[in-house]
């Protein structure tokens, strides 16, 4: 017979609200109930957390490497593996690796080692995200130009067999390299699509959005900005209620003053969500690695190519959580649900809940947000 475990905590957090002083319970099935005054039945073990919060783990769309290693250096199952268990020990449950600009050749050998990755059961793996080679050389940012291209027909037909297999495939695209039919037919496989690196207009974005574009990728960061007469990608990231966006919310890639304004003015039903853009030293005291040949610097928070462009994030979404609480005055319940319940509806495309879940499935945090661990950590 399964052990049936309570666990009291300072607030549990089930996707939408915090619940406090409450408790889960885990039983033979995983989470069996939540909340304030959970029952506790003859016989079962009781933890109590203290001051600490649970809360389902961070779901991470957007993760480049980790543990010392890039998906790009060597698209493996190994590298996977690798990047997974850094990004495990940082409390993110569900991610997915992401594949920079590079060639056609290595682009299939990342879709190749996801795949593998996924039917060996990797801890935490969702999916790939694809971010480029289809992007606009003007808003590269530390991406290789050398590898940037339009799609093909060639293109088309490998990633839409992607999207049909994989269990989610994100692609980062910009109009100035893909065609309304190009999105109208990746987006009918199964593939979300989503608009970054690009210098493209309010109306550009739009129509892509109706041609089925679900997302913005890095919202402000590489991507044509707001002005008076001309909104933008920014723009039509946060006036188009069909696109969700992600933020790199570290205070360096984009102002707090900033994050507040655009979480205040987003129109649903599509929601901003926080991504890491980790880079290879995640979960390391690495302090520099390379990209393509390329020697990237870790430095203060920053991870930049030798001439200063910032190259990927140095940032964990518990750190993105806290930066939104602390700097961005955003309630620490829709602070989490952008780190948890807002992406994986995205990829996964159903109600998030955590009934059912196992306590793999949990993190405990601190108090002050400055750290966490595994729920069965005690």
């Amino acid at each position: 017979m399964t052990q049936v475990i309570v666990f009291k905590a300072a607030a549990v957090f089930d996707g939408v609200k915090l619940h406090e002083g409450a408790g889960v319970r885990f039983g033979a099935n995983g989470v069996e109930t939540f909340g304030a005054g959970v029952e506790i039945f003859s016989g079962a073990e009781v933890i109590d957390l203290g001051g600490e919060i649970i809360s389902p783990g961070f779901v991470d769309l957007q993760v480049n490497g980790g543990g010392g290693v890039m998906l790009n250096d060597d698209p493996s199952v190994e590298t996977v593996q690798r990047i997974a268990e850094a990004h495990w020990s940082l409390g993110t449950r569900a991610f997915l690796p992401t594949l920079i600009t590079d060639t056609r050749e290595k682009t299939k050998a990342a879709i190749a080692a996801v795949t593998q990755a996924v039917e060996k059961c990797v801890p935490g793996v969702a999916g790939l995200h694809l971010e480029g080679p289809h992007l606009s050389v003007a808003r590269k940012g530390a991406h290789d130009a050398a590898y940037i291209r339009p799609m093909d027909d060639e293109d088309i037909d490998f990633l839409m067999a992607a999207a049909r297999s994989l269990p989610a495939l994100l692609l980062t695209v910009a109009p100035e390299n893909t065609t309304f039919e190009q999105v109208r037919q990746l987006s009918q496989a199964g593939a979300l699509v989503s608009i970054g690196h690009s210098d493209a207009d309010y109306a550009t974005v739009q129509a892509y959005a109706a041609a089925g574009a679900k997302s913005v990728t890095h919202l402000f960061n590489a991507m044509s900005q707001m002005g008076n007469r001309e909104p933008g990608v920014v723009g039509a990231a946060l006036g188009t209620g069909a696109l969700s966006a992600g933020l790199i919310a570290d205070g360096i890639h984009v102002h707090p003053e900033m994050m507040r304004i655009a979480l205040s003015a987003k129109s649903g039903p599509g929601e901003v969500f926080l991504i890491s853009d980790a880079m290879a030293v995640a979960g390391t005291s690495e302090t520099s690695f390379e990209l393509d040949g390329r020697k990237i610097l870790r430095s203060d928070g920053r991870l930049t190519l030798e001439d200063g462009t910032l190259a990927g994030a140095d940032l964990d979404l518990l750190t993105a959580v806290r930066v939104l609480v602390d700097q961005v005055d955003i309630p620490l319940a829709d602070a989490l649900r952008a780190a948890t319940k807002t992406p994986a509806e995205l990829i996964a495309g159903e109600r998030f809940k955590i009934l059912g879940r196992s306590k793999d499935d949990f993190v405990r945090i601190s108090k002050d947000l400055h750290s966490l661990g595994p729920l069965t950590e005690t």
